[in-house]
């Protein structure tokens, strides 16, 4: 006798509950790993994740979770629309991870936990043959894996697809082509120039529980509720959220840097934002999370560099950055801040790059995954072509491999396929902004210290979203025009002309 559609529901639910709370145990595990587990118990660690991958691999891809959604995509005409989506959701996942074989998948997830300690201590040393077996069989897994689940598609293609759905090396090749285009040659006559604003008062000793005191506060002043949102420090800031009442942001600080802290909490708490903002009707299911790293990445640049760069955030911050370092800050006015801030520099380190010369990195590490996954690149070649990258790019020489390619943690968690996000996050917060503006006071909202404005901007059009509609259709909702990158690049070259008296 079939199922109701009640009893259905009711299965639908536990499945979920049950899936998420796998899901949490994992993260909390590799979260911790990052963030002060000692790095002797990686090894108990991956035995840990391997029983867990496994449980977790034969409740998506068992007998009863396949009949149980396709029993209920059967009557999607009797589903309301959130839980038609779910369903559908969770049916492409399921049906993705059936390609998968088991002991793979359970091998690459032990892998993974392995590859991340092994990528600390080669980073700590500079020792890129210490992780260069681990990357290689990271690649390997990921050219198997682009098999298995679309052997007719390029590679590369269907890795960019677990990304940002629909992204192809096609659009990536159109979108930095207009950047190149644009921006290359505003860097050129910047450099030409030769004169810089002074920055040396961001390089005095800012002792580092000061600095602390100031992330708290930078999360604050965003509009972060405490409550729900934790930080630790890790080598490389990133942000985990295990649902909107449990997100965790990380940074790193440097004794001689603290701009390096200071925009990293502000990038990761844009990415808290979106996450503790999720609509309460899709919190607890498969759809209660970011659409997509491109979206993720809007929200954290948006934060960081339209907001965080802007006049009006330098102006609100100077104050306090005077109350907890007033010797270092000492005799710095406004407008010195804002020109030390949005210096266009090139340098060695991606995370800590100008919103000008940013996406160089990004397609120096988009151009080494193609030829990683679509021509077969040997790893071991990896550390010369950085090198060589770096020095057309950039104009730069790198050092060493800390300074180089051992920088990112991204690869390491198997992330390839996910840099380009990063320069598409910051296109498509350039072109929100924009749109938002239209109808709200920006500048006064960010000078006033009260973003609520601005959340309630993001959060109808976006945060509240989560994955109901897919990336392109929650960009083309929030814009309500199509999306245009020369915004982004009319953006840089309009703030950087004036910046630098072009």
């Amino acid at each position: 006798m079939p199922k109701s559609l009640d009893t259905l529901l009711e299965e639908l639910k536990e499945l979920e509950e049950k899936t998420k709370a796998y899901s949490h145990a994992m993260g909390i595990i590799s979260y911790d790993a990052v963030t002060g587990a000692p790095a002797g118990g990686a090894d108990r660690r991956g035995r840990t994740m391997a029983v867990l991958s496994e449980v977790s691999y034969k409740l998506e891809t068992g007998e009863e979770t396949g009949a149980l959604l396709h029993a209920l995509n059967e009557q999607a005409d009797k589903l309301d629309p959130v839980t038609r989506r779910q369903v559908s959701e969770l049916l492409l996942k399921y049906e993705k991870t059936r390609k998968v074989p088991m002991d793979e998948y359970i091998a690459y997830t032990v892998l993974l936990n392995k590859a991340d300690a092994v990528w600390h201590e080669a980073k700590e040393k500079s020792d890129w043959a210490m992780f260069e077996p681990c990357l290689r069989e990271i690649v390997a897994f990921n050219r198997k894996y682009a098999a298995w689940l679309d052997p007719d598609k390029a590679p590369y293609n269907v890795l960019l697809n677990e990304f940002e759905r629909g992204l192809t090396m096609a659009d990536c090749d159109a979108f930095f082509a207009v950047l190149r285009e644009r921006l290359v040659p505003l860097i050129h006559r910047i450099t030409e120039k030769g004169k810089q604003p002074d920055d040396s008062f961001l390089h005095r000793e800012y002792p580092l529980e000061k600095q602390r005191q100031l992330s708290d506060w930078l999360m604050e002043f965003i509009g972060i509720d405490r409550k729900y949102c934790s930080i630790r420090e890790t080598e490389h800031p990133f942000t985990a959220d295990f649902g909107p009442t449990d997100v965790r942001i990380t940074t790193h600080y440097h004794l001689n840097d603290p701009a390096s802290s200071l925009y990293s909490v502000v990038h990761e708490g844009g990415h808290a934002l979106y996450e503790l903002n999720i609509g309460g009707n899709i919190a607890d299911t498969c759809l209660g999370t970011g659409v997509s790293m491109g979206i993720h990445e809007s929200q954290s640049r948006f934060f960081e560099n339209l907001l965080g760069r802007s006049r009006a955030f330098t102006d609100a911050l100077l104050p306090k950055l005077k109350e907890l370092f007033p010797d270092q800050m000492a005799g710095v006015s406004a407008e010195a801040l804002y020109r030390a801030v949005n210096i266009a520099r090139p340098s060695l380190i991606r995370t800590e790059a100008d919103e000008l010369t940013y996406c160089l990195h990004i397609m120096l590490r988009y151009e080494l995954e193609k030829l990683m996954i679509q021509e077969d690149l040997d790893v071991a070649e990896l550390p010369a072509l950085w090198r060589e990258k770096v020095r057309d790019y950039l104009g730069l020489e790198v050092p060493d491999d800390r300074s180089g390619v051992l920088q990112d943690s991204h690869w390491s968690g198997g992330a390839i396929g996910y840099f380009p996000s990063y320069a598409l996050g910051s296109a498509y917060g350039a072109h929100m902004l924009k749109v938002m503006k239209r109808t709200v006071d920006v500048d006064a909202a960010v000078a006033a210290g009260d973003f609520s404005a601005i959340h309630r901007w993001l959060a109808e059009r976006i945060w509240s979203k989560g994955c109901l509609y897919d990336p392109a259709d929650i960009l083309a909702q929030s814009l309500g025009e199509p999306f245009d990158p020369t915004v982004y690049t009319d953006y840089l070259t309009e703030k950087y002309t004036e910046l630098y008296e072009l």
